[in-house]
């Protein structure tokens, strides 16, 4: 998903922060002959870890083998709230006012140029504007709540529409045709939803219908410098072939 972080809840657990450390292996210091029972790893640990191998190889429209991608999927379909220290009490997800916006916080828990971690967390009726993910891979778990996922595919060679056919008054872009790929209700506990370069729902749009937390999981994350600019949409409607919508892109 592609907002800038907002604010982090302060309550979030420390060891969101606490994944391995690269070790000395020139260390020229003696082994110890006793060693401590190595601590149980826990979620966030073993998510990051599968993450830093399943992406290690990764790049712009490099999507990870069928194996990796049902391994990630795999670890986190088990992640629960519990195991990044959210409920759905926070203060963060209350109820706002009818006249405010609902803020939308985002708390980041890793990123580097390979992939990045966080968790969106949404007040009844916050939205995750439409937005696209250029050749990136994304995976969501829901961890509590329930959100309406609305998402788009490009329609392989459709017609472009400029925005004057659309709005006179808008004449500096162009509108393209997308298929509806999602367009539906999500309550947790469900699966790891996926995305593609090219389809699974690569423009999509959350709107959280109770408080809920998505944790996302980004491979590559959004850089500019790279080419992957996050491009948010309108949507309009369009009836000359069902299941599809214009989307125009936000300047």
């Amino acid at each position: 998903m592609g907002i800038e972080t907002t604010r982090a809840d302060r309550k979030v657990n420390k060891e969101l922060r606490e994944f391995p450390k690269a070790t000395n292996t020139t260390s020229r210091s003696k082994p110890r002959k006793s060693r401590r029972p190595q601590k149980k790893t826990s979620p966030v640990q073993k998510l990051f870890q599968t993450c830093k191998e399943v992406f290690a190889n990764g790049g712009t429209g490099t999507v990870p083998s069928h194996e990796d991608i049902e391994r990630l999927r795999a670890v986190l379909d088990k992640m629960k709230p519990e195991d990044v220290g959210l409920s759905p009490d926070m203060p963060c997800l209350r109820t706002q006012g009818a006249r405010r916006t609902p803020e939308i916080t985002y708390i980041r828990l890793y990123e580097s140029e390979k992939f990045s971690m966080g968790i969106f967390c949404l007040p009844p009726s916050g939205v995750i504007p439409l937005h696209n993910h250029p050749g990136m891979t994304v995976f969501s778990k829901l961890l509590f709540g329930t959100v309406h996922i609305n998402s788009y595919d490009w329609v392989v060679d459709g017609p472009s529409y400029t925005s004057a056919q659309l709005n006179p008054s808008e004449t500096t872009a162009a509108a393209r045709l997308a298929k509806v790929k999602v367009d539906s209700d999500f309550t947790a506990p469900c699966n790891t939803s996926i995305l593609y370069p090219a389809d699974g729902g690569n423009m999509h749009c959350f709107t959280a219908v109770t408080a809920c937390a998505v944790l996302d999981v980004l491979g590559p994350p959004y850089s500019e410098p790279d080419g992957r600019h996050c491009t948010y949409y309108r949507e309009f409607p369009f009836t000359s072939f069902s299941g599809t919508i214009l989307l125009h892109a936000r300047v």
